[in-house]
């Protein structure tokens, strides 16, 4: 949240730390189990702590924190199972999205998501994680935004939501981010043909990918 108070603020105090809080944990400034120091976190962004309970209550909502009585909020974490069921979720939703998407086919989404692109592959070569997070999600919610459903975009963007800190993960390391941005090349190739198939099939390697590689950060499966 460096510089966090001289942005120009939202509307109210509330949605600036929602904001705030929302960035730095899918940024991976706050990682998965980490706590949420209130007190800190209030003088920090200079806010009472009316707003941030109410930001947090939000964020549990989404699920992306979680309230244990007596110890407080923590950013939360998801077991293996988790993020496949999520993953899964999200390939069948996704898999309907793009197929819309296609049908509609907007006459600027592929420049849109080629412009996108550029900012995917300076944050790489940069090897700026959260850029390259932010840039990854625009990529692929525009894609998504394209389908004209607004109920199954809401859906998705909550999947997206619940893994994006465990996506910071993955760009840590340069092979993932080379490779998100070569997957990143085959889907527009894709779309540029206006070959259905082989964008779905191309969105699944990506996502499988991603998954396996999170196997090793993530814990496994409670009974």
């Amino acid at each position: 949240m460096s510089g966090a108070v001289e942005r120009r603020r939202p509307q109210t105090a509330q949605q600036f730390v929602l904001a705030e809080l929302r960035s730095a944990i899918t940024g991976g400034e706050l990682r998965p189990g980490a706590p949420i120091r209130q007190d800190a976190l209030a003088a920090r962004l200079e806010v009472s702590r009316v707003p941030l309970r109410e930001a947090l209550k939000t964020l549990e909502a989404e699920g992306l924190v979680v309230h244990h009585v007596h110890r407080g909020y923590f950013v939360a974490e998801l077991s293996l199972a988790d993020l496949e069921e999520i993953y899964r979720i999200r390939a069948l939703l996704e898999t309907e999205a793009v197929v819309q998407a296609m049908t509609l086919a907007p006459d600027d989404l592929v420049a849109t998501l080629e412009d996108i692109q550029h900012e995917v592959e300076r944050a790489a070569g940069a090897g700026d994680v959260t850029a390259m997070a932010e840039a990854n999600r625009r990529f692929h919610l525009t894609l998504i935004d394209a389908c004209g459903m607004p109920r199954l975009v809401r859906l998705i963007t909550t999947l997206w939501d619940a893994t994006d800190a465990y996506r910071s993960l993955y760009y840590t390391d340069p092979g993932h981010r080379d490779q998100a941005v070569h997957e990143h090349h085959a889907v527009l190739s894709a779309l540029r043909e206006h070959d259905t198939d082989a964008a779905v099939r191309r969105l699944d390697d990506h996502r499988a990918h991603a998954v396996a590689a999170l196997r090793a950060v993530l814990p496994p499966h409670e009974d």
